[in-house]
C-alpha cells in the first residue's frame, strides 16, 4: 500500500508525518523560504489576499513544481477551527499569488503548501492574521466520528495513532445510499487536512491509490494513511468532489493509546537512575 504524506514522496521530515516528524505550518520561513503577505491585518467579508514565497535569494519564486494538479496549494482557518478553506490562488509573472477567502473576526492562520522549482521537496509555510471585528470563538466540535453536509454523510473509521502510521477510512453516503461515482478531485477522490489544536500544526495527507489505477474505486471508501506526530486533538477535513461540487466534512479525532511494542524492554530501575535527565528531556 502506498503512504501518500504530504504531496511528495520526498518531503522533508518538517511535515511529511512520519514517526517523530514535526508537523508543518508552523514556521513563517524554511529551509530559506519565507511567506510574505501584502497585509496581515484584514477586514471581515470576502477578501483578496495576495502574497509572495520569498526564496534563499530575497526575490519571489516564480517556479514551482506542481503538486497534484496545482503549482501552489492554500488552507486558511480560524485559530479556533472554524472557517476551514483549501483553495487555489493565481499567480502572476512576477511571484505574487492572489485569491479571495471569506473571513470571519478573530484570529487565523494562513498555510501554503508549495514546491520551489530546484527544492528537494514540499513545504508548508504558514503565517498569522489577524480579521478586524468582535471575534466569536466556537468551541472545539465534538468527536463523533459523523460529519453531515446537507445531503450527504460522511463517516470515519479508525484511529489516529501518535508516532505510528495507521489508516483512516471515511465511507461518503447520499441520502443514506453510498457514493460510488465520486470525482477526481486535484488528482485523487478526497483530500485529507489535518491540523493539531492548540498550534495548528498542519500534516496534508492523501488517499492510498489515485483515480485510473485500475484498483482504485470511486467510493463509497476514501482510505488514508496517516501519522499523528504527537498524542493530542485533531481537526480533520475532507474535500471530496461529487456532482461537480467539493464538499467539505469536519472532525475532531482524539489520538488513542497506542500499544507497546514487544521488543520493547522495560527499564530496570538502574536505568531510571541513570538517564533520570534524559527521561525528562523525551517529555
Amino acid at each position: 500500500m502506498r503512504n501518500h504524506v504530504g504531496h511528495d514522496q520526498t518531503d522533508h521530515s518538517s511535515h511529511s508525518g512520519h514517526s517523530g516528524a514535526q508537523p508543518g505550518g508552523l514556521s513563517v520561513s524554511e529551509n530559506g523560504y519565507t511567506l510574505e503577505l501584502d497585509s496581515t491585518v484584514l477586514a471581515a467579508g470576502v477578501q483578496p489576499v495576495s502574497f509572495r514565497v520569498i526564496g534563499p535569494d530575497g526575490q519571489a519564486v516564480t517556479e514551482f513544481k506542481a503538486e497534484h494538479e496545482k503549482e501552489l496549494h492554500f488552507i486558511a482557518v480560524r485559530r479556533d477551527t472554524a472557517g476551514f478553506q483549501h483553495v487555489h490562488p493565481v499567480r502572476d509573472e512576477k511571484g505574487t499569488w492572489s485569491v479571495e477567502l471569506a473571513l470571519e473576526p478573530g484570529d487565523w492562520r494562513f498555510f501554503t503548501d508549495v514546491h520551489p522549482a530546484g527544492h528537494g521537496g514540499t513545504m508548508t509555510l504558514g503565517i498569522d492574521v489577524a480579521v478586524t471585528g468582535a471575534y466569536d470563538p466556537k468551541p472545539l466540535p465534538e468527536a463523533t466520528g459523523i460529519a453531515r453536509i446537507g445531503e450527504y454523510t460522511v463517516a470515519l473509521d479508525g484511529d489516529l495513532l501518535p508516532g505510528e502510521a495507521s489508516e483512516l477510512t471515511f465511507t461518503v453516503s447520499r441520502n443514506d445510499r453510498p457514493v460510488t461515482d465520486l470525482q477526481p478531485y486535484l488528482a485523487a477522490y478526497a483530500h485529507l487536512v489535518a491540523l493539531r489544536v492548540g498550534d495548528l500544526g498542519y500534516l496534508h495527507v492523501h488517499p492510498e491509490g489515485e483515480p485510473g489505477d485500475g484498483t482504485t474505486a470511486p467510493g463509497p471508501e476514501i482510505a488514508f494513511m496517516a501519522v499523528a506526530p504527537t498524542v493530542g486533538t485533531y481537526r480533520l477535513y475532507l474535500d471530496f468532489q461529487h456532482n461537480d461540487v467539493v464538499h467539505t466534512a469536519e472532525f475532531t479525532v482524539r489520538t488513542a493509546a497506542t500499544t507497546p511494542r514487544p521488543d520493547a524492554a522495560p527499564h530496570s530501575a538502574a536505568e531510571h537512575s541513570g538517564h533520570h535527565h534524559g527521561a525528562h528531556a523525551h517529555h
